[in-house]
């Protein structure tokens, strides 16, 4: 097994024993797709003998970044809707007009895989420009059990041709498709039913839903949930972003992975998160595409311990954004997160809320997925934005290519 030694940086391990897990002069030595050894440079066992060594001249290296909440599939976009918000209307308005989410899925249903495909990995790659190693993929514009299928299939591709770990979440629950308009209960029973089939061809690793106004009741969103456990499948949630429905209190009941959006989280929401290990993931690009003005009770979440992670939600209408290094300024500036909590953010409670324990560390044992930048200290890359400081990706202890 090859052993790599990477020497002479600034490691922000993301380790919780420290303060950003800082090792001012540290080293990292690879075997394989694994961190063997991580620690101060004047640490490293005597008589290391590696394959290869690469001096990073005192560059800082994170862990490769997670961005846990994504809705990368899908065709056309959404320009005109833009347009309309700024003339006065609401995100509400647009999606009961009959644009928003169903104008996505007509779009997707008649795109090509191919199209599907292609459209999807100039995504992905931005994000994996400014190092992104791992990304959850979530379903939800087909909302028909074939075009579901063809779109978790196109997530799966891009995780096989692309230097990139995918994470796969069925989204069936996204919205009500127009050939079902009045009818959410049946289109719920249909859903439930498309999961098994999901789970045999290998397509799925997690099940969400959309609880909302707009979306689908706490009921029915149960109803999902119960289909999902199951078959063995984790949970996840997009709560409390429009209203309070106590999504977040009902998701954890069911052991949730993550709850997300949460603006309008209540009291009860974070101590049924809190008790069920259930991450909050905030998505910042959202909440600022929208011109939302009810803040995620950052502060209460704090206080009783929840873990926080921060994602793009990149989709076609509440959130076209394609920089995870810019939703840490976000979470900084709007959501009053400090640096070192939206850093932990995309690394180690990302990795949480998509149920990874191998990554999102600099630590041995762990995946080698990380990061070497053109920065001193990783504070420097939340307090700029407009940039791109990512110099070296690796990826499974290989360098990746600059895509």
């Amino acid at each position: 097994m090859t052993r790599v030694l990477w020497r002479n940086a600034r490691l922000a391990t993301m380790d919780a024993a420290a303060p950003w897990g800082w090792i001012a002069h540290g080293a990292l030595v690879v075997e394989g797709g694994h961190l063997a050894w991580v620690g101060a440079h004047d640490a490293l066992p005597a008589g290391l003998r590696a394959d290869a060594e690469h001096d990073l001249g005192g560059a800082l290296v994170t862990p490769g970044l997670v961005d846990a909440h994504t809705h990368l599939v899908y065709g056309g976009d959404r320009a005109a809707e833009f347009e309309r918000r700024l003339q006065g209307a609401s995100y509400e308005e647009i999606a009961r007009a009959g644009g928003g989410i169903r104008s996505t899925v007509e779009a997707t249903r008649t795109a090509g895989d191919d199209e599907l495909y292609d459209s999807a990995a100039a995504r992905a790659r931005a994000l994996m420009r400014e190092g992104v190693t791992t990304l959850e993929i979530k379903s939800g514009y087909g909302l028909a059990e074939a075009h579901e299928a063809r779109c978790l299939g196109v997530a799966r591709r891009l995780g096989r041709e692309l230097p990139l770990a995918v994470r796969t979440t069925s989204l069936a629950a996204h919205a009500l498709p127009p050939e079902y308009e009045g009818r959410a209960d049946a289109y719920i029973d249909s859903a439930c039913g498309w999961l098994a089939g999901q789970q045999r061809a290998g397509l799925v690793d997690a099940v969400d839903a959309f609880c909302d106004t707009i979306g689908f009741t706490p009921a029915q969103t149960e109803r999902i949930f119960r289909a999902a456990t199951a078959l063995g499948l984790p949970v996840k949630l997009h709560a409390e972003q429009l209203s309070n429905q106590e999504g977040a209190a009902l998701a954890a009941r069911f052991g949730a992975l993550s709850c997300d959006h949460l603006e309008h989280l209540s009291a009860v929401g974070i101590e049924a998160m809190c008790a069920a290990g259930t991450v909050a993931v905030l998505l910042p690009g959202a909440y600022y595409y929208l011109r939302e003005t009810k803040l995620p009770p950052v502060a209460a979440l704090r206080a009783a311990g929840v873990p926080i992670a921060i994602a793009t939600d990149h989709n076609p209408g509440s959130s076209p954004a394609l920089s995870l290094v810019l939703m840490l300024n976000m979470a900084c500036t709007l959501f009053r997160l400090t640096p070192e909590e939206a850093w932990r953010g995309v690394t180690v409670h990302a990795a949480r809320a998509l149920g990874l324990a191998d990554r999102g560390v600099l630590a041995a044992g762990r995946r080698a997925d990380f990061v070497v930048w053109d920065a001193q200290h990783p504070r420097e890359i939340a307090y700029r934005f407009g940039h791109n400081p990512c110099r070296r990706v690796v990826f499974g202890g290989t360098l990746r290519d600059p895509t």
